[in-house]
């Protein structure tokens, strides 16, 4: 029998008659992590061990084996084989089907006075403050006692292995602690915390992904623990340095293991429950920690493993929680160029529909995009060509086309002269053609807020009287105004939308008081922006750009929508929803009411 220590065993010779087993295999879990495709043993239907036994050269019916005797004589049918059926006594059993089988009346009746003893005798267990202490001293006496004889007993693993098999028990234990969040105060103020996290640590790795994952079940999001309860929990398992040694352990992990790949999985389960909140995720996103999610995405495999596919989602819910994450992984990891190398491999090529690997590449994409809102990101962007790959995606891609499209929209977007060199590049490398062919074409609902933000965009960040500026608007005037006229065409359609919106919300309103109305103030101005109010507002800001550059552009717009008022309130409106105190609306601020005057 060997512990598992470090990835080492040490035998020990052993009584042939009298084998025991490998503490392996006693502390193998025989559930797997979610989403595992392992197959479960199905026994076999009645109907066919029938079968099969009928079958079989020595098997009967019954399922008793032939010595290897034959009958002689079959000729006489009235001689029957085996043993003499009780009598069919009807007074034993009323309904024909119980006593016959061979139970007494008296039997019976023992046995249904044994079963309502035990209903009587059952009482559930209560989970309270007096069931906590109750597990922690018997937890806490588990360890000390494991640690001791391991201690003694170094060299000879039957010593312990008892106690060893005791202490994976109790760990067990705490998995019904996560059902009652209440008591995650009481837990976290006794040892037991310290000493769960400090059992990832423990010489045999069995016990240490046990312990893994109980503390996953007690972060985990289906949880019902209260903001407060939450944050004792999670104080306490830091304190209890839970980060080192979660990656401590890591490092020890072999994947090829079931059981190893089982504690990956659930590592990464407790990552992504400390990742919900920003300042945690923070801790959590140390520059160690990013390392080892980059490196796990980027272990290539023959079919795409669950672990991979989850560290992906764990750092994509990293970065979006935090920008102090997302610029520590453009300058510190180089986390971009990564990013773009996976993504290269969905250029032309499909993940299949549904599958792990369609999550993993959505999960890779999403990272990048909230890197790439960041100065440092865009700006590694620009650097490792990710605007090339986006318009090769653009032009070739079916997965990737549309993520590519978000990608640049965000690349491009916010204030700075990092974003307008973003925009630079997208003219230098080819991309209007492909912006403005898409746009001219039929395209859905994501598609065209994607482009008509990139041409906002555009718009307001290309310097003045640069080339790239002069090519862009020359896009718009090209071909008798073509783009104009969709542009219009877009604008009445968003407007029928939004009008219909605004319809069914004053209807709501009127059956509502003021205070109600707003507190659903929020609630209604969403409504109203994903009845497609953002669209028609990105609208206007394009159409408000082209009059101001373009005088053709003014008399085309007169011609069709019948003069610049409808936009100039779409405009007043933007800018009297924003914050005039907040700094970083101000570049905003300064264009609104700029383009407004050229409404005028």
């Amino acid at each position: 029998m060997s512990p598992r220590k470090s990835g080492q065993n040490v035998e020990v010779e052993e009584d042939s008659n009298d084998k025991m087993t490998s503490i392996d295999e006693l502390f193998k879990k025989p559930n797997l992590p979610a989403g595992s495709t392992k197959r479960k043993y199905e026994p076999p239907g009645a109907q066919q061990a029938y079968k099969a036994a009928k079958l079989s050269s020595n098997g009967s019916p019954n399922g008793l084996h032939s010595n290897g005797a034959t009958v002689e004589n079959a000729e006489d049918d009235d001689v029957e084989a085996g043993p003499e059926l009780p009598p069919n006594d009807e007074g034993d059993d009323e309904e024909g089907r119980f006593f016959g089988g061979g139970v007494t009346q008296d039997t019976a009746e023992a046995l249904d006075y044994i079963d309502q003893q035990d209903e009587d005798g059952y009482k559930e267990e209560r989970i309270d403050s007096t069931w906590l202490r109750r597990l922690a001293v018997s937890f806490g006496r588990k360890v000390n006692k494991n640690a001791e004889l391991r201690a003694r007993y170094e060299g000879q693993p039957e010593k312990f292995m008892a106690s060893e098999a005791d202490l994976d028990a109790e760990v067990k234990s705490w998995s019904l602690l996560s059902e009652h969040p209440e008591l995650y105060k009481q837990f976290a103020e006794s040892e037991s915390a310290g000493l769960l996290v400090g059992l990832l640590a423990h010489e045999n790795t069995d016990i240490a992904i046990g312990a893994i994952e109980i503390i996953s079940e007690l972060l985990d999001e289906d949880v019902e623990a209260g903001q407060e309860q939450w944050d004792v929990l999670v104080a306490a398992l830091l304190d209890a340095d839970l980060l080192e040694l979660l990656m401590s352990n890591l490092a020890r992990l072999d994947e090829d293991n079931e059981s190893d790949r089982s504690g990956v999985y659930h590592s990464l389960a407790v990552m992504e429950g400390l990742a919900s909140q920003q300042s945690v995720a923070e801790k959590v996103g140390q520059e160690k920690i990013l390392m080892w999610l980059c490196n796990r995405i980027r272990k290539p495999e023959k079919t795409l493993g669950q672990n991979k596919q989850y560290a992906a989602e764990v750092l994509q819910v990293l970065l979006q929680s935090s920008s102090l994450l997302r610029k520590r992984l453009a300058v510190d990891i180089d986390g971009v160029d990564l990013f773009l190398r996976l993504l290269a491999a969905y250029r032309k090529r499909d993940p299949p529909k549904d599958s792990p690997e369609e999550e993993y590449a959505e999960n890779v994409f999403d990272a990048l995009t909230c890197v790439v809102d960041e100065s440092e990101g865009k700006s590694k962007f620009v650097e490792a060509e990710g605007v090339e790959l986006c318009l090769i995606m653009l032009k070739e891609g079916t997965f990737s086309k549309i993520r590519a499209l978000r990608l640049l929209d965000h690349a491009i977007a916010g204030p700075g002269s990092i974003a307008a060199e973003v925009c630079e590049k997208l003219v230098d490398a080819g991309g209007l053609k492909t912006i403005f062919s898409t746009f001219m074409k039929k395209a859905d609902n994501t598609t065209v807020e994607h482009i008509l933000s990139i041409f906002s965009s555009l718009l307001r960040l290309l310097p003045g009287e640069s080339a790239a500026r002069i090519r862009t608007l020359a896009k718009f005037t090209e071909k008798e105004y073509a783009k104009v006229t969709k542009l219009v065409q877009l604008r009445k359609d968003y407007e029928r939308k939004v009008a219909s919106v605004d319809e069914q919300i004053k209807l709501e309103q009127q059956m509502l008081d003021n205070e109600e109305r707003e507190e659903r103030a929020d609630e209604f101005y969403s409504r109203r922006l994903d009845g497609g109010l953002f669209c028609l507002q990105t609208v206007d800001v394009v159409l408000s750009w082209l009059v101001a550059e373009d005088p053709g552009a003014k008399d085309h717009l007169d011609t069709q929508v019948g003069g610049l008022a409808p936009v100039k309130a779409s405009l007043q409106e933007q800018l009297n929803g924003l914050d005039h105190k907040a700094a970083e609306d101000e570049d905003t601020r300064d264009m609104l009411s700029t383009l407004i005057s050229f409404l005028d």
